[in-house]
């Protein structure tokens, strides 16, 4: 997998991502340049090319004159999200499978704080080139666990205390529920939403308040807002 991009080949060398090779504008390597120097810092392979060969090698056309060619995305286990903290907080994703959502709520997740995102394996955006480039960088922050069977995440998740939420309509008021400890929201689909089988299994559902004819959110938007109301009633406790 390639990371394009300044700021997020910047995060992939700062959190120890193993790059093979840093691939740069060959326009760069007689000025002053952070990424060179940081990238001289981590000692790693570096690569003077013409920039139609950077052009040719990228997949987002937003490589800025820089793509770090690394081995491919490393996720996390379930158990290295929980371990995180005492009260864990962990995002659920039935079925996004849009790479632009799933890179911005990498992105808002990682900026909340949240402990881990949990996504499944088959019928569903995985990490890619899109994706970091969307998260901003935060991927090489953010712990992804894989599952074969959300349904045996969500049952395991509940040994550990957890208390699983689905975010979605006909639910009690997101305002009105305590959210304040160890929680996992769980998210659907742009189109179908979260699965009926699934969202039968959960403890509960917390809706958000609609005020205009729309009655649906885009998954990364609705995402943020639920995540940041734990956040705020997390922090009010405190």
């Amino acid at each position: 997998m390639n990371i394009e991009g300044k700021n997020q080949v910047v995060e992939a060398i700062k959190n120890d991502k193993t790059i093979n090779k840093l691939f740069v504008d060959k326009n760069f390597a007689t000025r002053r340049d952070d990424v060179i120097s940081l990238a001289k810092q981590y000692k790693l392979k570096i690569e003077f090319v013409p920039k139609k060969t950077l052009d040719s090698m990228s997949k987002t056309s937003h490589h800025q004159g820089y793509i770090a060619e690394t081995i491919d995305f490393v996720y996390s286990s379930l158990d290295d999200i929980l371990n995180t903290q005492s009260t864990p907080f962990v995002v659920l994703l039935d079925g996004i499978e849009d790479p632009h959502n799933l890179g911005a709520i990498i992105r808002t997740c990682e900026c909340a704080g949240v402990d881990g995102i949990i996504i499944p394996k088959n019928r569903a955006c995985q990490v890619n080139e899109t994706v970091v480039r969307t998260s901003a960088g935060a991927v090489s922050n953010m712990k992804i666990a894989r599952v074969t069977n959300l349904k045996d995440a969500i049952d395991y998740l509940k040994e550990k205390g957890l208390w699983i939420y689905v975010a979605e309509t006909g639910g009690e008021q997101l305002y009105k529920q305590n959210l304040t400890g160890p929680i996992g929201i769980v998210v659907g689909s742009e189109g179908k939403g979260v699965k009926q089988s699934i969202r039968s299994y959960c403890d509960g559902v917390v809706t958000l308040p609609l005020k205009g004819s729309v009655n649906s959110l885009n998954a990364s938007v609705a995402t943020a807002i639920v995540v940041y109301e734990i956040v705020r009633q997390r922090d009010f406790k405190n």
